[in-house]
């Protein structure tokens, strides 16, 4: 199939998405902590949020609108501000909640699933360093004068989900299984409150440090 790159290129992409995908950044940070307090349901809800995030970092890297955001000055400023920002969020979140990043307990649980998806879905749209990335990365998988180049494109950023998948599930359902015993230490549990609070900080101001082109 046109859209299919050919096998060695499929191989030299699974290597290296599956190094990406255990790579520690902001989307890792939400969705331990979430799973860690809020249990694998919430946590996988970040994940499918992410994976969302993913796909529309694809689609704009195969349209190359992307690149038009990276090129302009303005749009860039204010997309890493808007990231940075978000992530210093976040961080507060952490240390007046507690790793949770609480919503009302009240809440129907439908609807705190929704918004640990937009939580996973925010993050990673609002990081400039992850369209930096998809712009460089992708790219390199594929040939310039490919006339299936943007079937190609859309097809590693869906595969990308696809291998990175099981090894999140992984992580998320290890840190499901420990969450009783962190409960029980609460001395452990604040000191992973402000590792996670710490974590989204320096990527915050990583955020900030980003240049585009």
């Amino acid at each position: 199939m046109q859209f299919i790159p050919d096998i060695p290129v499929l191989l030299a992409f699974s290597v290296a998405g599956l190094v990406l995908a255990i790579t520690p950044g902001p989307d890792m940070t939400l969705f331990l902590g979430r799973a860690l307090s809020e249990g694998r349901a919430a946590a996988i809800a970040v994940v499918a949020g992410t994976m969302t995030g993913v796909v529309v970092h694809t689609l704009l890297v195969a349209f190359g609108v992307s690149a038009l955001v990276v090129a302009s000055p303005t749009a860039f400023t204010l997309l890493k501000t808007g990231g940075a920002a978000y992530l210093f969020w976040l961080a507060l979140q952490a240390l007046r909640h507690g790793a949770t990043f609480r919503l009302d307990e009240t809440a129907p649980r439908r609807r705190s699933l929704v918004a640990s998806w937009s939580h996973g879905l925010a993050v990673n749209l609002l990081n400039p360093k992850v369209i930096i990335f998809f712009m460089t990365f992708l790219p390199q998988f594929v040939s310039a004068d490919d006339p299936g180049i943007r079937g190609k494109l859309i097809f590693l950023g869906l595969f990308f989900n696809a291998i990175s998948f099981p090894i999140l599930i992984v992580m998320v359902l290890t840190a499901d299984r420990l969450s009783g015993w962190l409960r029980g230490n609460r001395r452990i549990m604040r000191s992973l409150d402000y590792i996670f609070a710490g974590v989204f900080s320096v990527f915050a101001v990583r955020i900030l440090l980003t240049e585009g082109k």
